[in-house]
């Protein structure tokens, strides 16, 4: 017979808060296109394994799982098949799974293929073959992270970066008018248009017996595109792992989520030599490696998760202008040469007229690879997407977003939430928004306005959004203290 204290013993250790991580591979076959720029590349090898990496965190009935795939994007088509599976297998509801990307752009050109896989068309055996490493991987990743999950010992935080490897791209020029990637050496900037975020957002995640670091989830602002070329890489956070492993074990789990850097590039306009990837990966590495030990230990774990979907207004896509755009895309086609940021706004018109009509005035498959959607395929005015707060007692929030985000969004974040650390991941669960800038940078132009699909005031919508749902969070965590310590007190 199992006694009274054996039952509450069994449903404490149900109740604690247990969390585990996994990786998978998701490095694509050589020939497959590659993402990053507006025409097709065919990738010649690989210079290192590209990954879905996860963690799962589950507390009696509550679970939520975190996958970060190096990535250029994650679109609404994969992330809906990622988390559909996912969820099948673990039994965490869809809401509490999020896909993101580290935005690598030597990474695949998936979202055509991805179409014609999910409606069963026919296409290259190569590519409808890594269709299903793509969706599997992250999903395989979640399941393991799922299975391995343990009680575990949890410490938050910050450090710091101190050696220059970010810097706001965008510049307001002597005209008043804002440019992006322009150099010190040019008499008409003036200043940067905006701040960056120095700080690396950290959780260390411990085995809770002997004390061994599983994984580490990693979040700085930064854009992954420092490699170019033609082989699979994933980018700096690479030599992040790298650095992590060499410290701390060849068995850690190192994740990095790309926190809100729609502005923010690796180029110092002070400088004609741009940082390269191993640099600012070991730099990056180096700085987390040497402030893990004064991060802080998570002593109040109750886990929440709150998620929101806003619809997002999208902009217009009228037959003039997308019969327009087409003649642009033509003449490209042809071999002319266009203005980078007519091209630009021709491809995206092309991305909005499938989303907005039922019947778009464009056929897209002549013209689209990257933004081809059968999820959003004539979804209307606004584009839905995923705000999700996963929060550990009243010391960590993990806030993610869709889209590319301008660092000032984040920082806003991070100003109001309750929380003693807020990591913000960016490219969440939904890309097609491209990049999401704030009201006054919708007023400055150049290339991120002009390569965003959403309305100004949308980047505004998600911050109110992501605070709303973090001040849900620190009610509840407010409310269970409260009934534990009271608990405690009865005699």
């Amino acid at each position: 017979m199992i006694s009274a204290g054996s039952l509450s013993e069994a449903a404490d250790a149900n109740a604690l808060l247990r969390v585990g991580v996994a990786e998978h591979d998701i490095t694509p076959p050589v020939g497959f296109p590659m993402a990053g720029y507006y025409y097709e590349r065919l990738a010649e090898g690989t210079i290192n394994p590209l990954k879905a990496k996860a963690v799962v965190f589950r507390e009696g009935d509550t679970a939520a799982a975190l996958v970060v795939c190096d990535l250029i994007g994650v679109s609404t088509d994969l992330s809906m098949e990622v988390r559909k599976l996912a969820s099948a297998h673990t039994g965490i509801p869809a809401s509490n799974i999020v896909i993101a990307a580290t935005h690598s752009h030597t990474a695949p050109d998936y979202m055509k293929e991805l179409c014609l896989y999910l409606s069963k068309e026919k296409q290259e055996p190569l590519r409808e073959k890594y269709m299903e490493t793509l969706i599997q991987g992250p999903v395989s990743a979640i399941v393991n992270a799922d299975a391995n999950a343990k009680p575990a010992s949890l410490a938050s935080g910050v450090a710091t970066q101190a050696t220059p490897v970010s810097f706001n791209r965008r510049s307001v020029m002597r005209d008043g008018s804002v440019q992006t990637w322009q150099s010190e050496s040019n008499p008409n900037r003036l200043r940067a248009a905006g701040p960056i975020d120095p700080q690396i957002g950290l959780l260390a995640i411990r085995d809770a017996s002997d004390g061994t670091t599983r994984g580490i989830l990693s979040n700085f602002a930064l854009h992954c595109d420092t490699v170019g070329g033609m082989k699979w890489s994933a980018d700096y956070p690479f030599f992040i792992e790298r650095t992590l492993r060499e410290a701390l074990g060849s068995d850690i789990i190192s994740i990095f989520g790309n926190g809100c850097c729609g502005d923010i590039n690796h180029s110092n306009p002070a400088s004609s030599e741009r940082n390269k990837s191993d640099f600012i990966g070991n730099s990056l590495g180096d700085s987390i490696r040497d402030q893990l030990a004064g991060l802080t230990a998570i002593e109040q774990t109750h886990l929440a998760v709150k998620s929101e979907v806003l619809q997002l207004p999208l902009e217009e896509a009228t037959a003039e202008q997308v019969n327009r755009s087409i003649q642009t895309l033509e003449l490209i086609q042809n071999g002319s040469k266009v203005d980078f940021l007519t091209h630009v706004m021709a491809y995206k018109k092309l991305i909005l007229d499938q989303f907005r009509h039922q019947q778009p005035t464009a056929k897209s498959a002549a013209y689209l690879t990257w933004g081809r959607s059968l999820s959003l395929a004539g979804i209307g005015e606004t584009l839905p997407v995923d705000v999700t707060v996963i929060t550990i007692g009243d010391a960590l929030a993990i806030v993610t977003l869709p889209g590319e985000v301008f660092v000032d969004l984040g920082l806003a974040i991070k100003q109001a939430s309750p929380f003693r650390t807020t990591i913000v991941v960016e490219l969440a669960n939904v890309v097609e928004t491209i990049y999401i800038p704030h009201r006054a940078a919708y007023a400055g132009g150049s290339y991120e306005v002009t390569n965003s699909t959403v309305m100004p005031g949308s980047g505004e919508m998600l911050v109110e959004s992501a605070v709303r749902l973090l001040r849900q969070a620190a009610s509840e965590n407010e409310k269970v203290a409260a009934t534990q310590a009271a608990s405690i007190d009865k005699p």
